[in-house]
């Protein structure tokens, strides 16, 4: 075998992966959106055996002998081949040591777990997830082992959606923001409250549709490559860089809800896009960590979406939409509703301020789970008390506590964290970008392409062709929380009248 002929064979094997995994995503979406209720059972059958098929060729004698030829010539390989050769090469040492029949029950009880944990929501009770939930911890835990033996089983699980942290780098990374947010969250709160009264008033469903298509077109999502969807958890799943999907879920009695919602995964989306052709197919493409991911779409969420220039530039559209409910409203008293600083039950409805509490919480609860010193049928007591302690609200049901995130039905332990380092890395972002372009002088127009322009240059078309923490350093230089605590104290000390 040659070197040419081998890149040929290794171009071949990475498109079968990306075929078995679009068609395990085209299954979950089919799942989560438009599927019938009770057909959970079939898709599982799938999706097992879709798993054990793509293990199989990821695992298989054809990709060891090919990495291995392929890694005693890295020299004669251009830097995204080497790049290839070594994320691969990883994936296969650690696939290797998962048991292939463990994979698909896994595979299967995460199908499972996700329909459980639908019917257990809207039922409130946590006892009928928790079954299900106590198996996938179990598993969790041992997959942990698989994956980095010679660590803490909750510090390999964090690494695989931010490679190279950890519960230390976590621990104080949490400390400073609670140290730097608390006060500010509770002198905001002794401040004179923001009305957002009209933000609660009926906003029909449909209206709201037609609204999520104008929010897609001011960021520039094309609707050729990017289509919207209801669920009951909003996502994001990409299927390829010319094909990425998202969903939102409608309150009727909420606007901000689906509209941050759609922003939101909006920002997931645009990273996908940009990310250059040249990776696709191959195990580069895709963002290149979860922290990464989150800082694009909380970046859109709350820097640019929750801004006076944004709001200001979108409101008289929203008063077209909306004209009973916003006619007597100012562009200014949007601003301060959709930014109002109030401790509430659910994550994905917090304000920005608030907002890392919630993931605190569940880092915690996470450590315990996996360190063993929590057992799934304690959770909803430890949940109600640190929602308690950390933002002084009381939990009054399973569905608005700990069974409002899918998460955990997806096995994804260790995913929370990201919501917080990708929020602190935006605003770092958003420091540099300041220095390069206008940004808020084209926001103001409603015109956010030098905006995505800079980010798809310095992060997006990258995807995972370079370390996270390349990428982090690309965008943000020398990574320091204090500069998103700096950010959010300038920020609501302006809207709440507060001294800094």
């Amino acid at each position: 075998m040659d070197r040419e002929q081998a890149l040929k064979e290794l171009e071949l094997l990475q498109k079968k992966l990306y075929a078995y995994n679009a068609a395990s995503s085209s299954l979950f979406l089919d799942g989560v959106t438009v599927a019938p209720g009770d057909t959970a059972e079939g898709r599982g059958v799938a999706l097992g055996i879709l798993a054990g098929e793509e293990q199989k060729l990821m695992t298989g004698t054809e990709m060891g002998e090919l990495l291995d030829f392929l890694s005693s010539g890295m020299e004669e390989l251009t830097d995204l081949q080497q790049r290839q050769v070594k994320e691969l090469k990883r994936h296969y040492e650690e696939q290797k040591r998962i048991p292939a029949e463990e994979y698909m029950e896994y595979t299967m009880l995460t199908n499972e777990a996700g329909d459980i944990w639908h019917r257990a929501k809207e039922a409130s009770d946590f006892e009928m997830f928790r079954p299900a939930l106590e198996k996938l911890v179990d598993m969790k835990r041992k997959f942990a082992g698989y994956y980095a033996p010679e660590k803490k089983p909750y510090d390999a699980l964090l690494d695989r959606y931010e490679r190279g942290a950890d519960m230390e780098y976590l621990d104080h990374f949490f400390t400073v923001l609670k140290e730097r947010l608390v006060p500010l969250i509770h002198a905001a709160g002794e401040a004179e409250q923001v009305d957002d009264s009209f933000l609660h008033l009926h906003y029909p469903a449909e209206i709201q549709r037609k609204f999520s298509d104008y929010l897609m077109e001011v960021m520039g999502l094309d609707r050729n490559h990017c289509t919207i969807g209801e669920t009951e958890h909003p996502f994001t799943l990409e299927f390829n860089n010319k094909d990425v999907r998202i969903t939102t879920n409608y309150c009727e009695d909420s606007l901000a809800d689906s509209m941050y919602s759609v922003i939101h995964e909006g920002g997931h989306a645009l990273y996908e896009l940009g990310i250059s052709d040249e990776l696709a197919y191959t195990c580069l493409t895709g963002g290149v960590s979860m922290g990464v991911h989150e800082s694009q779409s909380r970046f859109y969420e709350n820097i640019i979406g929750r801004s006076r220039a944004f709001v200001s530039a979108i409101f008289p559209k929203m008063q077209e939409f909306f004209p009973e409910q916003l006619g007597n409203v100012t562009a200014e008293q949007m601003y301060r509703a959709v930014n109002k600083v109030e401790p509430s039950l659910i994550r994905t409805e917090a304000d920005e301020l608030t907002y890392c509490l919630h993931v605190l919480i569940r880092y915690e609860i996470e450590k315990q789970l996996i360190g063993g010193s929590l057992e799934v049928r304690d959770i909803p007591q430890e949940w109600n008390r640190l929602y308690q302690e950390y933002l002084g609200v009381t939990v009054p049901d399973d569905r608005r506590g700990c069974l409002q995130d899918s998460h955990w039905s997806g096995g994804d332990f260790g995913y929370f964290p990201s919501y917080a380092l990708g929020s602190a890395y935006g605003a770092q972002m958003l420091k540099n970008m300041e220095k390069d372009i206008d940004v808020w002088g084209t926001v103001s127009k409603g015109d956010l392409s030098s905006v995505t322009g800079w980010l798809r240059e310095k992060v997006h078309q990258y995807g995972s062709s370079r370390e996270p923490g390349e990428i982090v350093a690309n965008a943000c230089g020398t990574f320091d929380p204090t500069v998103y605590t700096d950010y959010l104290t300038e920020k609501y000390s302006e809207i709440y009248g507060l001294k800094k």
